[in-house]
């Protein structure tokens, strides 16, 4: 399999989607299963791998450091400067979890939003991968407390709807937020989400979406590998078809058919 090419990603735009996990091994078996992913080795170390789908990248995949750290999904927003998105984050009341931190070629961070959604940003070149287009995943969708609370936020913080930034675009609709970068839609935020939810799936999250094949045979084949899916409803459901998976691991992730929007 030829070497995966990296790009320059458009700042403020999700440039990857990443799993943690206490167990790697059960994981890539699980999403080579569910998903028909292979897996390379990553110049990010023995700990990450990328997952691959026809010969392109679709996610990576490292281990969960930390005794008790619970196996998430992330998305990871392009920066030009990480320190600066950092102090952002701090004075705007969020916190700043892990970083910047030298990784690779680039610096990465993690960081959860005012209302507990957790989200990662990297400065530095990226692997070719564009959300919603191949086989990235079909869409990122930010369900939170309130929709437009959350835009205002994240604007800041990564210079969305800034005039000549050739970024992120923020379009406004009745009841959620739409990002768009030239026209095509990268993230939406939906409200709906409760801090103090007992149900992990209704708590603020970013919710990363797969596009596959057939959405029903990829549900049935996480049951059938020590996961557990149920259908997605709205907020969280993007098609009619659309599933909620979770990996042995206890990450949470949704798959819809080919008519997601």
């Amino acid at each position: 399999m030829p070497a995966l090419g990296t790009t320059t990603p458009v700042t403020g735009a999700p440039c990857w989607v990443s799993l943690v996990t206490p167990d790697p091994r059960a994981a890539r078996s699980f999403y080579a299963q569910v998903m028909g992913w292979e897996f390379l080795d990553s110049s990010l170390g023995t700990d990450f791998s990328v997952a691959v789908a026809g010969g392109e990248p679709v996610a990576g995949m490292g281990y969960c450091h930390g005794r008790g750290l619970p196996a998430r999904w992330t998305p990871y927003f392009a920066v030009a400067d990480a320190d600066e998105t950092a102090d952002r984050i701090r004075e705007r009341g969020a916190t700043l979890a892990v970083g910047p931190a030298r990784l690779g070629g680039g610096r990465a961070a993690l960081a959860a939003d005012r209302d507990g959604a957790a989200f990662g940003f990297w400065e530095g070149p990226a692997l070719a991968w564009t959300v919603g287009r191949g086989s990235a995943p079909a869409r990122l969708d930010l369900m939170t407390r309130h929709a437009f609370e959350a835009a205002i936020f994240y604007a800041e913080v990564f210079d969305w709807a800034k005039p000549g930034s050739g970024g992120c675009t923020v379009d406004y609709a009745q009841d959620h937020v739409v990002i768009q970068v030239a026209g095509h839609t990268v993230a939406t935020l939906r409200g709906g989400g409760m801090e103090s939810a007992p149900d992990p799936r209704m708590r603020p999250r970013w919710v990363v979406d797969f596009r596959v094949a057939d959405s029903r045979a990829a549900a049935a084949a996480a049951d059938a590998a020590d996961g557990e899916s149920t259908p997605a409803l709205p907020p969280l459901g993007c098609s009619k078809d659309a599933y909620i998976i979770r990996d042995p691991g206890g990450a949470l992730f949704t798959v819809s058919g080919p008519g997601a929007e």
